[in-house]
């Protein structure tokens, strides 16, 4: 049982919250079971100070919020272990498949827990943004998350947005091929590679400024492939000759 480990107020979401019904929460009546009392109270009182109706059920997300005539589910993991990361992973690709718009929500209060986490995500082989995972701290500071992106979420529907969401996204998935298509065309890097250089450096642009150390130092990459991406786009011989099929 998940025990919080410190309270905040609950703050409104926004003076339009209170204009009426935000939406409806259905919670997992099986997730709820597994949670130390106090967070249920506090997830009670942040629904209403924010205007959710919350009701229980037998469902198989964690929660699923509807705002503005849009589903949106969420797994919450409130407590992340070694020997739970396969029955997590296995449960999230089960999932994803059958929610349009679903989120992952993970609390890692420990550098131990969050190193566990990124090393999993790249050892499964999960697809960026699909689902998207949202690591925090603490478990209020993940429940008030899923509460805010949950409305933002609804007042993007109610706002007539979401094609300018998905043309935006459309954006972001077309650089994020041309930045792997880069990347691995760097000598015995490979998309996991790409990645994992992607999350802790950034752009090609920072990457082609980082040193050697700053790549191990930032990444799980071994010493010979940060030498290789120092000398690709220092050295003559490997930048004029990029191997882009």
């Amino acid at each position: 049982m998940a025990t919080p480990r410190h309270t905040r107020g609950s703050t409104p979401l926004s003076s339009s919250s209170h204009s009426g019904a935000a939406g409806v929460c259905v919670m997992s009546n099986t997730w709820r079971d597994e949670q130390h009392p106090s967070f249920i109270d506090f997830i009670s009182s942040f629904l209403s100070s924010n205007s959710f109706r919350l009701n229980s059920a037998p469902i198989a997300p964690d929660f699923i919020f509807n705002c503005g005539g849009l589903s949106v589910a969420f797994i919450f993991v409130t407590d992340w272990r070694n020997n739970n990361i396969t029955t997590v992973i296995s449960r999230v690709q089960k999932l994803k498949a059958q929610f349009a718009n679903i989120y992952v929500v993970v609390v890692l209060p420990t550098q131990e827990q969050n190193d566990s986490f990124i090393c999993s995500y790249f050892k499964y082989n999960m697809e960026l943004g699909r689902p998207t995972f949202i690591p925090v701290q603490d478990l209020e500071m993940g429940f008030e998350k899923i509460v805010k992106l949950a409305h933002a979420r609804g007042v993007c529907k109610r706002q007539n947005v979401i094609s300018k969401l998905k043309a935006d996204r459309e954006r972001s998935v077309q650089g994020m091929e041309i930045f792997l298509k880069v990347v691995t065309s760097i000598p015995t890097v490979q998309n996991h590679d790409a990645n994992s250089l992607f999350q802790a450096i950034g752009s090609v642009e920072a990457i082609a400024k980082s040193s050697k150390e700053s790549i191990m130092g930032n990444t799980d990459l071994s010493a010979e492939k940060a030498e290789t991406i120092e000398r690709f786009f220092r050295d003559p011989k490997f930048y004029l000759c990029p191997k882009i099929s």
